[in-house]
């Protein structure tokens, strides 16, 4: 599927009132049903996620490769389609069987081009001073070497508390935390070049440790302004976010005050765990227009759609892992009918940047829950193998072009890297890459070597 080239012009203006907020909410509130958002969606597609593009083939002598066969084949989206990514690169405690962690790197490079990785404070560091520094560079490696980006995920957060630091006073753990921010952001420079960089501080202040009490006594914006500032000064080119699931107005007032304070926040990250519940459509396009008001990309950073049973309020426990919930035929199912849903409304939105799943296998998910989309055994359920078709087959570039006189294709592409391929009379092929974005030029270059 190709389409043309347009792009949303995002408010770049910051939401800075309460009026404003009310007026945003009810702007979006305004609901369209989800039968009208989803027979639209393909047409939004076309529009925010393709466009227009001249390329000029050029020989190895800068020549132009004129009237030559080339072939154009996307090789990955610029749009981040994520999970993350706790069991690559064999660095998990414990360790699973060889065979199932083949099987389950093999699935995610197969699929995905973004993987968030773990920096949780309390796993990260066990031990006062010693770090799984090694293990998050080997997990880093892995997926530079598979074409993936990455994001660290979170540098701060009330929860995942260090056990060892609640006999600190709190200005020690504050210090820690500080430094922490720094350090792994300014060591990371160049394999993590993306962060959460603090998680729900809309709610810290009710949790009884350090972050806790620092947001209770700061506020959750003089926080979160701090340490984001932290972040960019030890990174001034990696992409920040603020991640909450908290989709309330205190969220809403937290970024427009962010945003006064020209914080040097570049995204806003969504989660949307359905343990529960399925949001209806009009919900999920309803969160995706309030927060596209504020003029920067969503990221959907955690995403669950169960293929087993829900749990009602009584029987959800965050904090225990389940070994009686399972993925069931009739689950998988319902996953794949919303999920399809949901991929496709949320790649049709154009203030959506990422959408990363929560887990990939059902061996390692959180709470136990039935939501992977690889089953405990790394066999596939069906939304994975609509998710390689949709993004892989359906929704991707592969197309074979002309070149004309003076060396140049046109062709409506998605966005996104390409691996070019041109063929002379002679039947000579040679290859080259190119990369395609929303934000840059539409017309093009390349050299075959």
């Amino acid at each position: 599927m190709l389409g043309c080239l347009l792009a949303f012009p995002l408010c770049a203006r910051a939401v800075d009132n309460a009026a404003d907020l009310t007026q945003v909410r009810a702007k979006a509130d305004t609901a369209r049903d989800e039968k009208t958002l989803l027979a639209t969606a393909e047409a939004r597609i076309e529009q925010h996620r393709t466009g227009l593009a001249e390329i000029r083939v050029l020989d190895r002598d800068g020549k132009p490769l004129t009237h030559a066969e080339v072939r154009v084949r996307l090789v990955s989206h610029e749009f981040k389609l994520g999970c993350n990514g706790f069991l690559l690169a064999d660095v998990s405690e414990p360790k699973i069987d060889p065979a199932l962690q083949r099987e389950y790197e093999a699935r995610f490079g197969a699929l995905l081009n973004y993987a968030t990785l773990p920096f949780y404070w309390s796993t990260y560091e066990t031990e006062q001073g010693q770090t799984k520094e090694a293990d998050l560079r080997k997990m880093a490696a892995w997926c530079r070497a598979h074409n993936i980006v990455t994001k660290g995920h979170p540098l701060a957060w009330h929860e995942m508390f260090p056990g060892w630091a609640r006999s600190l006073p709190d200005a020690d753990v504050l210090k820690l935390q500080r430094e922490r921010i720094t350090e792994i952001v300014r060591s990371f420079k160049g394999s993590v070049d993306i962060f959460d960089v603090i998680n729900e501080t809309t709610v810290s202040a009710k949790s009884d440790n350090a972050i806790g009490r620092w947001v209770k006594a700061q506020g959750a914006t003089r926080v979160v302004d701090e340490v984001l500032r932290l972040a960019h000064e030890a990174n001034s080119q990696a992409k920040l976010l603020y991640n909450d699931f908290n989709l309330s107005a205190d969220f809403e007032t937290l970024v427009a005050e962010l945003q006064q304070a020209n914080a040097p926040m570049d995204s806003l990250g969504i989660q949307s765990h359905m343990h529960k519940e399925l949001w209806p459509m009009d919900k999920v396009w309803s969160v995706c227009d309030t927060y596209a008001r504020f003029g920067l990309p969503l990221h959907f950073t955690e995403l669950t759609i169960l293929s087993g049973r829900f749990k009602d309020k009584d029987d959800m426990d965050w904090a225990t892992v389940r070994t009686d919930w399972e993925s069931t035929p009739e689950g998988e199912q319902r996953q794949l009918e919303y999920g399809r849903k949901l991929y496709t409304l949320l790649f049709s939105h154009p203030a959506v940047e990422a959408i990363t799943w929560w887990d990939f296998s059902d061996l390692n998910s959180w709470t136990g829950a039935p939501a992977g989309l690889l089953r405990k055994d790394m066999s596939p359920k069906p939304l994975y193998d609509w998710l390689r078709e949709a993004f892989h087959q359906t929704w991707s570039t592969d197309v074979v072009v002309q070149s004309d006189a003076s060396g140049t294709v046109r062709l409506r592409a998605f966005y996104g890297d390409y691996e070019v391929t041109a063929t002379d009379a002679a039947g000579d092929s040679r290859k080259a890459k190119v990369s395609f974005s929303k934000r840059g030029p539409a017309q093009l270059q390349v050299t075959l070597n």
